[in-house]
Formats: C-alpha cells, structure tokens, sequence
C-alpha cells in the first residue's frame, strides 16, 4: 500500500459510494480481500486524511442520516483520542504495567502467548489472524475483537501484552484506539461490561471462513481488575502556539500528514524536519510494515510541503532535533499537535533539553479537535448525540488543504 496523500483520496474517492446503506448491512462481516469496510484507517491514523473530509465525503454522496452508521465510527477514533487525551494517566499505567505483565506471567501463560505468538495456539481462527496481522498489518475491527477477548478469557493472558503485540503490527496502530479497544473488550473501559467472543458469532459474521470449536475459546478466565477505578478527566492540554515573530523549524511526523492545512505562511519557517517515532511503539519494536508506512508517509507530506530545506531522523537523540533547529537558526519548533501516546512521552522527556537550548515547542490543534474532545470525558453515546453539532459547525467538514489558523 502506497503511504500518500494522492492513495489516501483515491481510496476515498473508490469507497465513497459504500459509505451509506451498504456500509450499515456489512461493516461487521469480516470477509478476508472481499472487504466491507473502507480500509482507510492508515491513513486517517496518520492525517493523510482528516476525519473532517472523510465524513465530508459521506454526506456528499448519502446524507447525513443514511450515511450515520459510517459517521459514527469514524467519530469513534475522535471519541477514543480524546477519551485517552482526557485521561492520559491510562496511558502511563499501559505503558508502565508491560514489564511487570511480562515478568509476572506464569509458566503456562508464557508457552501459551509464545506459541500464539507463533501462529501455533492450535486454535484456527487465531492462528489465521495472527498471520493476517503479522502479514499485512490490519484486521478487521470484528477480529480484532474476538482476538481480544479469546486472549483475555480463553488463554487468560494480560491484556496489555495482546495490545502492545497489536500496536507492533498494526499499519493503523493508534495509542488510544488500540488501547481503549482492548481494554473495552477486557471490561475496564466501561466497568463491569466484557465482550466475550461466540463461536457462532464468529462463524455467522465472517460467512463460515472460520469457524471455531466452542469449547476452545470458551471462557476460562475471569476480568482484569483495577482497584482503583477510572481516573477522572483532567481539563484538556493546552499547546503553545507558534509565534509568528520567531523563526521556525516546522516539525512533521505521523500524528499528522496534512500540516499544509495550517497557515503556515504566517511563520518564518527555515526549514522542515520529519521525525520517524513508530519504533517508540513498543520495547520490542515494531514490524518492518509500520516502520516503512509511517518514513514513505513523511516522505509523501515532506514532498507535498515543497522543496525547502528538509530531512528526516529517528525520535531518538534530542541532540538531533536540537541541531536541526540550530542549524536553520531557529528559536521556535512548530507542530501539528502531538496526542497522549509514546511520541508525547518522548517530547515530554526532551522539554528540558529543547529549554535549555533556548528552544520553543509549539502546536496547531485542529478545530475538529477542539471541538469534539472536550464531550469525550464519559461514554459513547454522549459524542455519538453531538453529531448533528458537530456535522452543522460553521467550516468543519471542509476537505484538507484549507487553511486553518487555530
């Protein structure tokens, strides 16, 4: 899959005439390469699309009321971002809790993740989506969960660990939709409420291609619990914004494909950096497909943007970005915004370098955001009754490569 811009609205432009009553009658089948759902979420992971234009797109061709089933779960990714963005204490303790996970884990435990792992449970369906995931990095969000909710339940393994294996491989690994996904699925999300994958379930929503022996993914294991309970919302982050009388070096990487939508005429930008952070996913990496997707994606937005001065680097030194700034005689670095995940982890630890280099860390937040995650600090369905808002909001559903100045 070729990770552009020009791909990314082809795609659209190819799904746009699904995304109203066909897409509502076969989203949750999950068909293999007969695809029933529009597949753009690597690039909407990455803002090669925008939310915006792609629900821009379905009520074009549908309207708003046949096309509401494939608003609402786009609106699903803007839920979670901000969900986790109001709550970034459920990042820490995802990432914190993997060491311990792996060394809590039990002898059984081990040979059973292992051999998962490996394709080799001996429970078909799994051991097909282990290869689907490993092969092409996607599942279909069916899969994904009854692969959850066997991991959890059947084989009793740590929920952390099943989505950490997920964010290594997945092309659209997004820290908030793959983390609340799994712990939906585990029963922490919404307290007291699992999902529990049926053999029957499976076998009728994926057409017979698999068809699991009831007794293999039967519940064994009981919830994961967390004493403490939900943390309550915090008051959203607010981001610097640049500063039009400083010279800039413009930051890029894969929170967003699209910074040309930002007015970035209004800043003395000296040069462009793009910044390689899917390796920050996970302690053990991630698959050569996440790594390749996420540099031709920056690739793509660098050549977009115009032929200044550019080049890209691994988040790893912050004496890199440092020297990147200096260079181009910067006072001020300038970002789409970075959402809680392991990217803002990293810029947070490298504050006080940029700091004490004289450096400024500045960021456009889109209106979309800002219009959406302030509603996401309870359930669903309180954003879900937004939409119509959201949908009639003066300017918001515009396609991308308009200017915004917020």
């Amino acid at each position: 899959m070729l990770a552009t811009r020009s791909e990314a609205l082809r795609r659209l432009a190819a799904f746009q005439p699904e995304m109203g009553d066909a897409y509502a009658a076969r989203r949750n089948y999950d068909l293999g390469v007969q695809s029933t759902v529009s597949r753009l979420s690597p690039w909407l992971r990455r803002r090669l699309l925008t939310e915006a234009e792609v629900i821009a797109a379905a009520v074009q061709a549908h309207g708003a009321q046949n096309a509401a089933k494939f608003i609402d779960e786009v609106v699903w990714r803007s839920y979670f971002k901000g969900w986790l963005e109001l709550r970034p204490a459920i990042w820490r303790d995802y990432v914190e809790g993997i060491a311990g996970d792996h060394a809590n884990l039990d002898a059984g435990q081990r040979q059973r993740m292992a051999d998962l792992l490996r394709g080799e449970s001996g429970i078909a369906c799994l051991d097909a989506w282990v290869e689907d995931l490993t092969t092409t990095g996607y599942l279909h969000n069916h899969a994904r969960m009854w692969f959850a909710s066997i991991w959890v339940f059947a084989l009793g393994l740590p929920w952390r660990l099943g989505a950490d294996f997920f964010l290594r491989h997945l092309l659209d690994g997004d820290p908030a939709s793959n983390t609340l996904g799994w712990r939906w699925v585990a029963g922490l999300h919404t307290p007291g409420k699992t999902y529990h994958a049926e053999a029957g379930n499976i076998a009728a929503f994926t057409k017979g291609r698999q068809f699991p022996d009831a007794a293999q993914i039967a519940r064994r294991y009981g919830a994961p619990v967390e004493p403490m309970g939900l943390p309550a919302p915090l008051p959203l982050r607010r981001p610097i914004a640049p500063d039009s009388r400083w010279p800039s070096l413009l930051l890029i990487t894969e929170e967003d494909g699209c910074p040309q939508d930002f007015d970035l005429a209004a800043l003395d930008i000296r040069g462009r950096l793009a910044l390689t952070a899917s390796h920050l996913r996970s302690p053990d990496g991630v698959s050569r497909h996440v790594a390749q997707f996420e540099t031709a994606g920056l690739v793509d937005t660098l050549a977009r943007l115009g032929s200044a001065t550019s080049a890209i680097c691994p988040a790893t030194d912050p004496a890199i970005l440092i020297a990147h700034a200096s260079a181009v005689g910067a006072r001020q670095i300038v970002t789409p915004y970075v959402p809680t995940g392991p990217l803002r982890d990293w810029l947070e630890d490298v504050a006080p370098h940029l700091e004490a280099a004289g450096l400024t860390l500045a960021e456009w937040r889109r209106p979309w955001d800002e219009m959406i995650w302030p509603d996401c600090g309870a359930g669903f369905f309180k954003v879900k009754a937004q939409i119509p808002r959201y949908l009639a909001a003066s300017g918001v559903l515009q396609p991308s490569d308009r200017k915004v100045t917020s």
